[in-house]
């Protein structure tokens, strides 16, 4: 297998990102998501290098060793891709396929359909085809706000996501929308960052039960609330010592900077859904693979018809793969069956 180097590469406006990569040839993009790190593609970088490809998995800005700004608006959809574009201009490369997932699969759709030309090929995880948080659901334009709240599913069609996060709050905890306001997430999780991380991680894998907010109310409840305390590591996925390297690259800075980057990208949800507006209707025209885990909550808690809409949208999508015995992560969960069929659609190209 090939080693895992790092370089830094400046990204937009000022910040500096970390990137691990491995192998040469044409690129492979690794794009994380909250709570990840590019270590979250660690088995998937020596594979894809053993492969013939350049794999290449970025800290995002605001998390792991890459810069941290704390202005929400520094985390927007334009720098996110820009930041990934900056990383195919620092290695030469025209474009590269890249590989999102969670945040980072918003990413890559966006990429795929703003800047066409720099994408060969997309990989959807775990999040199906959007273009934003709380998006549109691919229903594009056409979206219409519908009476009443949200039956379930965060992202209604007209509706702005911060309204839409509301109207499930007024329910129940709902996390996406006790992290709009700054301070109250910074001060609860910073003060916690490894047990907050140990019990997420596990919430969202296939043993978890990230769900069981909806039997807390909002009022006076903090997200560690609803999360149950986790089992001793190593679980079947993650050791203590890879637990460990999660911890450390995340409280590398100040505590109210420990969540940063995921804080804050939940917070551009509404700007992004402007930002999107007028992509509504695009189309991902390049070939595409989709992989999720099949106990993945982010599938209980989108509509059912999702994957059938991501394949009218995406009309070159090549398979959609749905790993038994693996959850939200799944590249990690059951990283052998990943690789296979990451290997398979890479060959394909």
């Amino acid at each position: 297998m090939s080693a895992i180097t790092y370089r830094q590469v400046p990204g937009e406006g000022g910040v500096t990102l970390n990137v691990a990569e491995a192998g040469s040839g044409a690129p492979v993009i690794f794009c994380h998501g909250f709570p990840g790190l590019g270590y979250s593609f660690r088995h998937q970088l020596p594979a894809v290098a053993a492969a013939g490809w350049h794999a290449l998995a970025p800290d995002q800005r605001g998390y792991g060793g890459s810069s941290r700004p704390t202005d929400p608006a520094l985390y927007d959809a334009n720098y996110v891709m820009e930041d990934m574009l900056r990383v195919l201009d620092a290695i030469g490369a025209r474009r590269a396929v890249f590989v999102g997932h969670d945040f980072g699969a918003q990413q890559v759709c966006n990429l795929a359909v703003r800047h066409p030309e720099r994408v060969a090929a997309a990989v959807i995880m775990s999040c199906p085809y959007d273009f934003d948080l709380a998006g549109r659901g691919g229903a594009g334009s056409a979206a219409v706000a519908q009476p009443g709240e949200p039956s379930g599913a965060f992202a209604v069609p007209g509706v702005r996501p911060s309204a839409a996060f509301a109207a499930l709050a007024r329910r129940h905890f709902f996390h996406m929308h006790y992290f709009q306001a700054i301070g109250p997430a910074e001060r609860e999780l910073g003060a916690a960052p490894a047990e907050f991380l140990k019990r997420l991680m596990f919430a969202l894998s296939g043993e978890g039960h990230l769900l069981d907010w909806s039997k807390f109310p909002s009022e006076g409840t903090g997200y560690l609330d609803v999360l149950a305390p986790a089992p001793a590591l190593p679980w079947h996925w993650l050791s203590q010592s890879e637990f460990d390297h999660y911890v450390h690259e995340y409280t590398r800075d100040r505590p109210e900077t420990t969540f940063i980057g995921g804080l804050n990208s939940y917070r551009m949800a509404d700007r992004n859904w402007e930002l999107g507006e007028r992509y509504a209707d695009a189309d991902i025209l390049q070939p595409a693979l989709f992989i999720a885990g099949a106990s993945d909550v982010v599938l209980k808690m989108i509509p059912a018809e999702a994957i059938e809409v991501m394949r009218r949208r995406v009309p070159d999508l090549r398979e959609v793969v749905l790993v038994p015995g693996a959850g939200h992560f799944v590249q990690q969960e059951q990283p052998d069956a990943v690789n296979a069929a990451l290997l398979e659609f890479l060959r394909s190209l």
